[in-house]
């Protein structure tokens, strides 16, 4: 079993900022990609950020200049530091990963998702 736990949503009003965080455990040999969906009220899913185990980095363009995506191999955590925040911002954000339970040399990478964690941005 692998599990995706994301921590760091709340109320914050425009303009400022949260870091939201999401730790992998369980039956992990390597993670391929992590990522960052959200979705709000009356909206599909979407990929808000995404980054690869070499560290390649992709943006939606309503995030650009704003969020920053990381991940620390180590702790097998991916993190989502978002700054100037807006209304439009306001959703569930969900983590995702590519993860091997076995040596990639014999298996592919399974797709896995956290519960999610609401963000709110209101005054």
């Amino acid at each position: 079993q692998v599990q995706l736990v994301e921590s760091g949503g709340g109320l914050v009003q425009p303009g400022g900022s949260l870091r939201l965080s999401c730790a992998a455990s369980g039956s992990i040999f390597r993670i391929n990609a992590m990522g960052w969906y959200r979705q709000a009220p009356g909206k599909e899913r979407e990929l808000v950020a995404d980054i690869t185990s070499g560290g390649s980095i992709n943006y939606i363009n309503s995030v650009k200049g704003r969020f920053t995506i990381s991940r620390d191999n180590a702790k097998n955590t991916v993190y989502l530091q978002m700054n100037s925040l807006k209304p439009e911002d306001t959703a569930v954000y969900y983590c995702n990963a590519g993860v091997y339970t076995a040596s990639p040399l014999t298996y592919t990478s399974m797709d896995y998702w956290g519960k999610g964690t609401l963000v709110t941005v209101s005054s």
